[in-house]
């Protein structure tokens, strides 16, 4: 039986922290039109949110429990939604001609738009794959909503290889960027949804950022 589909003691929290704490700062430094305000709200939420999940799970992910499920749910359906939000004033502005005469300015914003749309699905992706962290852990789920390389081809993986968050932030990454799947395949229909919403926020920002910060350096 491969390690992905054994019981595992959980694994570690630190890379989801690290990754959480960077999109809320990111969020924090938007421009005031590219804000949900009052401004202090949602990085409060967010970071409250945090502490409290990484007070009941500090290193490892080895304990379960409905409310912090939903509260780690919560905290990610919020950094999704500001940043889409954040998206969506962007594109206006750009498209009703504020969008601003700084291409340094422009490219600012879009960048912490589309890193904070990066880390907000790989947390998506990595609740919801096989039933998420707590149920991969105990191998409670033997079909995967991810197909990574090393599901496809084990005899060239690690025989103790397992997804952690960082597999599900590359594959959150080259979905960004490719606009499209690489090397992992989405197999369940939310997982194809998903992935579809986050190219479209992705390549909606990226196109009218690039094509907008291209004119004011003209």
């Amino acid at each position: 039986m491969p390690a992905w589909l054994r019981p595992t003691l959980g694994e570690t929290r630190i890379p989801v922290v690290i990754a959480i704490i960077a999109a809320i700062v990111l969020q924090a430094v938007l421009p005031d039109r590219l804000a949900i305000r009052p401004r202090w709200l949602l990085p409060s939420l967010e970071g409250a949110l945090l502490v409290g999940l990484s007070v009941f799970n500090p290193v490892r992910l080895t304990r379960s429990h409905p409310i912090a499920r939903v509260a780690s749910l919560t905290l990610t359906a919020l950094m999704t939604g500001a940043n889409a939000v954040s998206a969506a004033l962007l594109i206006h502005t750009i498209l009703s001609g504020h969008g601003g005469s700084s291409a340094t300015a422009l490219f600012g914003s879009g960048a912490s738009i589309y890193v904070t749309n990066i880390v907000a699905f790989a947390l998506w992706y990595w609740e919801f794959d096989r039933e998420g962290p707590f149920a991969r852990a105990g191998g409670h789920d033997p079909h995967p909503d991810f197909l990574f390389p090393q599901m496809a081809t084990p005899e060239i993986a690690d025989p103790d290889w397992e997804p952690n968050f960082v597999d599900y932030l590359y594959v959150s990454f080259t979905n960004a960027t490719a606009f499209s799947p690489t090397d992992t395949m989405p197999l369940s229909r939310w997982a194809k949804l998903l992935m579809a919403m986050q190219s479209a926020i992705a390549i909606s920002a990226v196109v009218l950022v690039v094509a907008r910060a291209v004119n004011i350096l003209h």
